[in-house]
Order: C-alpha cells, then structure tokens, then sequence
C-alpha cells in the first residue's frame, strides 16, 4: 500500500504539463472553429468592454442596477478571457500543451468568476423584485452600502469555492494520463485521467455546487415569482408587456446558464462531446449574450450610447472642419 503510495506520488510530481484535447473535429474544421471563436471573443470584448464604460460614464446610470451590470460585465469579461484565448491558440498548436501552473490558475480563475457571477445574478434578481414590488423603499433597501456588501460577498463566495476546488482537484495522482478531453481544465476532465479515489472528492464537489447554485437557483425564482405576480396587477397592457419583455429575456440568460452548468456538473459524466457543447454556453454565449439582453435592449443604456456617440461624432467633425481650415 506504502509502494503504491510512493508511486502515486511520484507520478503526480512528475506530471509538469497536460494536453489540452480541445474539439475532436476534421483538421479542416479547425480554422471555421478558431474564426467563429474569435467572432464571440471579439462580440464579448466590445459589448462588456463597452457596457462598463457606458455605466461609468454617464451619471444617469449611477442606480444600483447598473452597479450590478457593470460587476457582471466585469466577471463576464475576464472568465471568458481566462478560456478564449488559450483555446483559440490551441486550434493552430501541435501540442496543444498547458502547463500545471497554467492548469492550476486557469481553474481557479474559471472557478471563481463563474461562482461570482451566480450570486451576481441572484442579487440583480433580488433588486429587481425590489425595484418592481417595493417601489417607494427601493432607495432605501438598495442603499449603496447594502449593494457594496453584496457584490463583495459575491465576490468573496467565489474566492472561497474557487480555493476549496482548485486544492481539491490538484491534490489528485495524474498517473493516468497526461491528455484532457477538454477545451479548457475543468474539474471533471481532470478526474478522468486520476487514479486517485475519487468517491470522497466527488461528493464534496457535490455539496460544493450545490450549496452554490440551489440557494442562488431559489432566491432568482423567488424573486420573480413575486415580480410576475405583481406584475400581473398591473392595469396598463403596455406597463405589463415592458416587464414581461425584460424578465423572459433575464430568465432565458439564466436559464441558460444554470441550465449547462447543471448538465456539466449534475448530470452523469458519459458524454464528454456533448460536455464542451454545455461549457461553451456558459464560457463564452452567456457572456456575449448578457450585454445585449440585460442591457443594449435598455432604453436608459441606449440613450447613453447615443450620447456618447454623438460627442465622438461631434469631436470628429471639428477635427476634421480644423484640419480643413488649416
């Protein structure tokens, strides 16, 4: 048992990078998978690069809610990053190699925007309901202290899982292999090339999500089940049909990502092709998706864009009009 140990041991020290596998594609296909990864990277970088200059710039949208859209535009932003880019490189490697300090950041990192952005969305859910079901408090429940708190505590719930999940998926024996059938480290491509027992880490990754994403799950359908009820006293068809609109389209972002996130992490690891397909609706649709759904389809944000544009526009044009003087 000692001998085994020893060479458990062994075998992990010796472990000084992994392959990244990516997508089991014709060689052929690489090129229109690195150019349609490119398009959402790009899609990604102008609307959240984007947005939070928006959020910063323009004074009107100095509320709580766009406090927390800039927060996600933020998380959206870098936890893609943490993926894209090594992906796309890995279309046009040999090797396709990451190192183990490579593979140990860019799980921690993964891990600690995803869990951020879960309560991110719970605590927009939650501002919402009081937006809608609590007007006349709204200023003074969501103070700007109480919306600090809760981003910071997101934040922090994101740390503390992204630590307890990186140690405990890097404290594994890599005796088996060196290749993960992955785009990007993940905690459960990396347990298919274990030999260690894996019985006791899985199900602390178990409890893990789901003391993550059932308490964040039930504050958003709360939340929501209150903001259609009241929406439904609602008297104007216009009114009604305004908050519909934003709240399907909320719900369809989250469904969406809960949704995958459920798949890659609940469900039976069996089919490791259809396991990418689910990473990528979190890793990189969700956060091209949310500027647009949560914020370009505002009438507050649009304006704001204009505004912005039409200073750029007006600055060009005296440039131009000096440059034609001289």
């Amino acid at each position: 048992m000692s001998a085994m140990g020893d060479r458990e041991t062994s075998n992990h020290s010796e472990v000084t990078d992994f392959i990244l596998v990516g997508f089991r594609v014709r060689a052929e296909l690489h090129i229109l998978l690195f150019l349609l990864f490119l398009l959402v990277y790009a899609m990604i970088l102008l609307g959240n690069i984007g947005m939070m200059v928006i959020i910063m710039t323009d004074p009107r949208l100095n509320t709580p809610m766009y406090f927390f859209l800039g927060n996600l535009s933020f998380v959206d932003l870098f936890y893609s990053s943490v993926i894209a880019p090594k992906a796309m490189m890995n279309f046009w490697s040999e090797s396709k190699s990451i190192s183990f300090a490579g593979c140990v950041t860019q799980l921690f990192l993964f891990a600690l925007f995803i869990v951020t952005e879960g309560f991110l969305l719970a605590a927009m859910a939650y501002d919402r309901f009081i937006a809608i079901c609590n007007p006349l408090l709204y200023s003074v429940q969501m103070s700007a202290r109480l919306c600090v708190q809760l981003v910071a505590a997101s934040y922090f719930c994101g740390c503390v899982s992204s630590v307890l999940q990186t140690i405990m998926t890097f404290t594994l024996s890599f005796c088996a292999s060196r290749t993960i059938d992955h785009f990007y480290c993940d905690d459960r491509p990396l347990q298919r090339i274990s030999c260690s027992d894996l019985y006791i880490h899985k199900m602390i990754s178990f409890f893990l999500c789901s003391i993550i994403i059932l308490p964040t799950i039930i504050v958003i359908i709360v939340s929501y089940i209150y903001i259609v009820s009241t929406v439904l006293k609602i008297r104007s068809t216009e009114g009604r049909k305004k908050v519909f609109s934003t709240c399907s389209s909320h719900l369809g972002v989250v469904s969406v990502l809960y949704g995958a996130i459920i798949f890659m992490y609940f469900i039976p690891d069996r089919f490791p092709e259809l396991s990418k397909v689910a990473s990528l609706c979190y890793t990189l649709v969700t956060p091209m998706l949310n500027p647009l759904i949560y914020s370009l389809r505002n009438k507050d944000v649009k304006e704001a864009l204009r505004k912005i544009l039409r200073k750029k526009l007006g600055l060009f044009n005296s440039i131009l009009t000096e440059n034609r003087i001289k």
